[in-house]
């Protein structure tokens, strides 16, 4: 018999269910699998407490920064139906010990759930609502604070304060409008320091800040579509002026399907720029498991009694020679090696760039049996590490037929059954479920497991809060105060001519009412909306920008030019010191780059002689070069005195 090659299969596999990298995709590749996504767009708000306790909010510790420790376990109850929530039992498979550091500077009784919340910040509720408006949602009538389960540890209480403000609005992209589901309020959760083993720890510091999430319908049909729908939504919480900013104060949750698969919630992506390769490889993920769903269709002719086969086995007798185990101390942990009946191709299968079916049993492991990587080896690495006389020794161990996969995993003795259950589970579903699950975001446009979808039923009334009448006065007078609507910003920039390279800079940061203030001082829009886009983005890049610096700054530097009667070019020149030392006074600025004010006389002066001095050796150059070459001796002195298009056509006629 022919002998089975792993990378053979996973690249056979890639090509069988027409996996395309995410540059070489197109929109028909998209149609074909039936790419379907939406967005959880979560946005801190900017303001001086948290949402229900009176702890300041926005201010953040370093790890080592805490006064006290809590020590929490989860442990499942029955619902009024007498049922489990699937995710409270995975999370108590887990046997977590939840570690809680808290500071007493933004900490209190509440955030541990030892007292009742406080009234919502009202605060909170008005920049809320107002983004709510900005998103065409319509408004409900009475707010009710409702109870979100939230069983991984990152609230105490086991559940989050959520409300809904708004339902039922859109935005508006460029070649389309996205719906939007619904816009709340809610708490957000403490901060997650590390996950190892059996303990998880985190940090309370933003533990009930005030936060805002928007939910969009599936409609995004391509990555780049998704990720034009992620910008729009930030650039318009943006634009408020009212919401935080920097890492970690805004983060998408991205829901992605497949035609024929399910939702998979690719959880907490930091940066947008990572949306379209994540949701790109999701949906391929999705369609290669639907692949594997057929081939075990047809190699497993019983799957309603498939069992997996395990057994206990001793390393040292069997003498296995892969270079992973002999890394690994095996004196506190236990080795057993599995029999997967009618798995033989599927371990191997493509699901994601480098990664194969195996790594969602390994990822598994790691997550609900908390063994932590590397814990197991198989019989179809893809990176070609097996050693074929180890397998044969396990296939003979465990009577395994031809069509069969292997897996030796290690662990914990009190880990073990877990393991064994863990796998068994994943295995199963592998037959005939796409696993609705929340997964883990890398850099590299790949995810992993991080725990199982919460169901349907995670929400309930809370009964600490009172609902909130919202009187349509009050709704009227706030939408009277809203900003421009994001698409009519982007018509502004095009109508200003400024290029549309800098779009993503100045509605990211906000800008657009810092080039109608300059604007008004004479400046040209245009100049303005390049200075801010092309001049200032790539200076952060190579200037360490001073932390008291304020984009008001830059209003009040051109204020300062008019003032002075300098020319706005000038600008360029202070840009750079203004960026690292943002509280010099402008006229020092002036003084350190050795700039001196001169007349358009003093300015011609050396014109006639530059002239002849060109001349003597370039008698034979046309009108136009001696002017570039005088323009290029007089460029520093003019820039800030004069325009540099009237410094030209004054030495044309001086030298004519």
């Amino acid at each position: 018999m022919q002998k089975f090659n792993a990378i053979k299969n996973y690249q056979a596999t890639r090509k069988t269910i027409g996996y395309v990298s995410r540059k070489e995709a197109t929109e028909d590749d998209y149609k074909r699998i039936g790419f379907m996504s939406g967005l959880e767009v979560h946005q801190q708000l900017k303001t001086k407490k948290k949402l229900f306790c009176h702890c300041p909010a926005g201010m953040l510790h370093d790890h080592d920064d805490y006064n006290a420790e809590i020590i929490r376990h989860m442990r499942p109850t029955l619902s009024e139906l007498g049922e489990y929530d699937g995710t409270a039992l995975m999370e108590f498979k887990t046997r977590k010990e939840i570690i809680y550091r808290l500071n007493n500077k933004t900490t209190c009784t509440y955030d541990i759930d030892d007292t009742p919340p406080f009234i919502i910040n009202k605060e909170a509720l008005e920049y809320a609502l107002e983004i709510s408006l900005l998103s065409n949602l319509n408004i409900v009538g009475e707010v009710h604070i409702t109870r979100k389960q939230y069983l991984d540890g990152s609230i105490p209480a086991g559940f989050q304060r959520t409300a809904i403000l708004g339902v039922e609005g859109h935005i508006q992209l460029k070649n389309k409008k996205i719906r939007l589901i619904q816009l709340s309020i809610e708490e957000d959760s403490c901060r997650e320091i590390s996950d190892i083993g059996h303990t998880r720890v985190y940090k309370t510091d933003r533990l009930g800040v005030p936060l805002i999430e928007t939910v969009t319908y599936p409609d995004c049909e391509t990555p780049d579509e998704l990720r034009e729908a992620a910008e729009y939504i930030r650039f318009l919480n943006r634009s408020t002026g009212k919401v935080r900013t920097g890492m970690g104060a805004g983060r998408e949750d991205v829901n992605v399907s497949c035609k024929g698969g399910t939702r998979v919630e690719i959880k907490g992506v930091a940066h947008n720029k990572w949306i379209p390769e994540l949701s790109h490889n999701e949906c391929f993920r999705q369609w290669a498991l639907l692949n594997v769903q057929k081939l075990l269709k047809n190699q497993v002719k019983n799957q309603n009694k498939w069992k997996i086969k395990s057994v206990k086995i001793d390393l040292a007798e069997l003498k296995l020679k892969n270079m992973l185990l002999a890394g690994i101390d095996f004196s506190e942990i236990e080795v057993y090696a599995v029999n997967l009946e009618g798995f033989k191709g599927v371990l191997s299968h493509f699901t994601q760039p480098s990664q194969c079916f195996a790594n969602e049993i390994t990822d598994r492991l790691k997550v609900v049996a908390c063994i932590e990587k590397p814990n197991m080896i198989h019989s179809e690495e893809i990176d070609g590490s097996n050693i074929k006389a180890d397998f044969d020794k396990i296939k003979e161990l465990l009577k395994a037929g031809e069509n069969d996969a292997q897996i030796v995993f290690w662990g914990p003795k009190d880990d073990i059954p877990t393991a064994i259950e863990t796998i068994e589970e994943r295995c199963i579903m592998a037959f005939n479920t796409i696993p609705q699950e929340t997964r883990k975001s890398f850099k590299d446009g790949t995810t992993i497991f991080e725990r199982v979808l919460p169901g349907a039923d995670r929400m309930y009334p809370d009964t600490d809060s009172a609902p909130i009448p919202l009187a349509n006065d009050y709704i009227e007078s706030l939408d009277q105060n809203l900003p421009v609507e994001i698409f009519k910003r982007f018509e502004q920039l095009r109508k200003w001519g400024i290029p549309t390279d800098t779009d993503h800079y100045i509605l990211k940061n906000n800008l657009v009412p810092v080039i109608e203030e300059i604007e008004k001082l004479k400046v040209p829009a245009k100049f303005v909306g390049t200075f801010l886009g092309h001049t200032l983005k790539n200076l952060e890049g190579k200037y360490k920008k001073h932390e008291d610096f304020q984009f008001s700054r830059i209003v009040k530097m051109f204020e300062y030019i008019q003032k002075n009667k300098l020319h706005y070019a000038i600008s360029k020149l202070m840009l750079p010191v203004l960026i690292e030392h943002p509280n010099m006074d402008f006229s020092s600025i002036l003084t350190s780059i050795n700039f001196k004010k001169k007349s358009v006389e003093e300015l011609l002066a050396p014109v006639n002689y530059l002239n002849e001095k060109f001349r003597e050796t370039n008698s034979q150059a046309h009108k136009e070069k001696v002017v570039d070459w005088i323009m290029g001796q007089l460029h520093k002195q003019a820039t800030g005195n004069l325009a540099l298009s009237e410094l030209k056509t004054k030495i044309e006629k001086a030298i004519k």
